[in-house]
């Protein structure tokens, strides 16, 4: 999954920043579950870019719903 910039979050919808959201929990649970059934980090780097973009899309949808 490419990393999601602030803007173009902001230029997409309600419903596709939903169905964005959930790939990215998706591949996030993935990850973690990857990492923990092998007792090391394989990519820690990829973990944290995925928190924080996840943190960006949730922050995003929610000003766009105060908007409304």
């Amino acid at each position: 999954m490419a990393i999601l910039r602030s803007r173009d979050i902001r230029e997409m919808d309600v419903e596709e920043i939903q169905k964005k959201l959930d790939e990215l929990k998706a591949e996030y649970a993935k990850n973690i579950s990857k990492s923990s059934a092998a007792g090391v980090y394989e990519n820690p780097g990829k973990i944290k870019e995925l928190k924080r973009t996840i943190a960006r899309v949730l922050t995003i949808m929610n000003e766009k719903q105060k908007e409304t």
